[in-house]
């Protein structure tokens, strides 16, 4: 996907949808564009990644492995006005969830501000 046109999230549950999309075509670059230039994301587990520049690494180092990602059924969306919302997917294997807080910009589209890809419950 890389070079061509890289669609945009036109409403919160479409994030999902495209990363997985995207993912699958191995594309660090359009998985990075589902996030806002500060993003904040806690992946690797037990640490952050910071920025578009290292989340679109980080997804490039994943990617290189050809994992396959299936589509994950949205929760409802919750809206804090009209910009911004709270997405969240319950994985398949009903271990923990994924939340993410998303934000809508200039253009309409909306883009990950914070990604936690993994709710663990605490062991211990």
């Amino acid at each position: 996907m890389s070079g061509q046109h890289i669609d945009k999230a036109t409403n919160p549950e479409d994030i999902t949808r495209l990363f997985v999309e995207f993912s699958n075509a191995g594309d660090p670059d359009a998985v990075a564009s589902l996030y806002h230039p500060d993003a904040v994301m806690a992946y690797p587990p037990g640490e952050v990644t910071r920025g578009r520049t290292a989340i679109r690494e980080l997804w490039a180092s994943v990617l290189a492995h050809n994992p396959t990602f299936t589509p994950e059924a949205p929760l409802p969306t919750l809206y804090f006005g009209d910009d911004l919302a709270l997405t969240s997917t319950p994985p398949r294997d009903g271990a923990g969830a994924r939340a993410q807080v998303v934000a809508r910009q200039d253009d309409g589209s909306w883009v990950r501000i914070i990604d936690q890809p993994e709710f663990q419950t605490p062991t211990g």
